[in-house]
């Protein structure tokens, strides 16, 4: 009798329904934890969409605050040029439209009637026109009384601001065997750098603690590297070359002038203009070795002309 009732026990254990229980169990607890992963993605996506929105509205607000500062310039600047500020209709108001045809006036008198409000707006616009146009016909007048600019100034040697210079010192350009690379005193606060093909035909010896004259006007330009910052002036021609020499008692920063020629130099020569280029044929040395510009010598005041060694009907440059 026992044995019957554990037999009965044991059939009655089924341990896979067990298993599957369990299994159900553990699908719904991870279907939940699905949902509660979902729920807070959502959240995260809101909050972030709320700052984002925030963030967006304080832009907005900077930004209308700028655009109201540029009207403010804006209108402030139209008023300094003249334009008249015109008032703009309200939103209240209202046009009536009248199919009645208003006669004429046989007797030509204005209407004593109040001016309609589109004449009034045609004649302030009339009357700031009239303004503009004056304005513009004064600056017209002003320009036309300015002064010529020197780029449109007559093309002669006075444009040029050739000055006496001393070389203190010359050596090697360090990548350049054919040029020197000196410092000239041209009487300003400290000495210009100048960059001279001169290696073939002056000697190295021949460059120091010497007066020349300079070209001080001249754009600065670069030589291999180096900024040159004028110009050594020489009699040329294709087998020689002579640097100019300045009178005795010449002192570095004179002026080298030019008899009939007067007027002050640029300064700086704008290369687009070709000025250098059109004043250079017409400088020579005459059959006195004297450098000239159209038969005036280059003189400093009170001093004397600037030479040639041994040069003479030669060009210079």
């Amino acid at each position: 009798m026992f044995l019957a009732r554990s037999l009965i026990r044991m059939s009655g254990y089924n341990p896979l329904l067990r298993l599957e229980q369990r299994a159900a169990e553990a699908d719904q607890i991870i279907e939940f934890l699905k949902q509660q992963v979902h729920l807070l993605k959502e959240k995260a996506a809101a909050q972030a969409s709320v700052k984002e929105e925030k963030k967006l509205m304080v832009e907005n607000a900077k930004l209308k605050n700028d655009i109201e500062e540029l009207k403010k310039q804006l209108l402030e600047k139209e008023k300094r040029r003249g334009v008249l500020e015109i008032a703009m209709p309200s939103g209240d108001t209202s046009v009536v439209c009248s199919s009645t045809v208003t006669p004429p006036n046989s007797s030509g008198a204005a209407p004593s009637g109040p001016v309609p409000a589109a004449a009034a707006a045609a004649a302030s616009r009339k009357d700031g026109s009239k303004k503009t146009q004056e304005k513009k016909g004064g600056e017209k007048a002003e320009k036309k009384q300015a002064p010529p600019s020197q780029d449109n100034v007559k093309v002669d040697v006075s444009r040029l601001d050739l000055r006496v210079g001393r070389i203190i010192s010359a050596e090697k350009h360090p990548d350049a065997d054919s040029l020197y690379v000196e410092q000239v005193d041209v009487g300003e606060a400290s000495p210009r750098t100048v960059v001279s093909g001169l290696v073939s035909h002056i000697p190295l010896a021949q460059m120091q603690n010497r007066l020349a004259v300079l070209l001080c006007n001249l754009k600065p330009a670069k030589m291999r590297g180096v900024t040159s910052q004028a110009m050594v002036m020489c009699a040329s021609s294709p087998d020689k070359v002579e640097i100019l020499d300045p009178p005795s008692g010449a002192q570095p920063g004179d002026r080298v002038m030019f008899q009939g020629f007067p007027g002050e130099p640029d300064k700086e020569l704008n290369p687009k203009k070709k000025v250098w280029e059109q004043i250079q044929p017409d400088l020579r040395t005459d059959n006195q070795c004297v450098a000239t510009y159209k038969g005036a010598a280059f003189e400093v005041a009170g001093k004397g002309v600037c030479k040639a060694q041994t040069m003479s009907n030669s060009g210079i440059k």
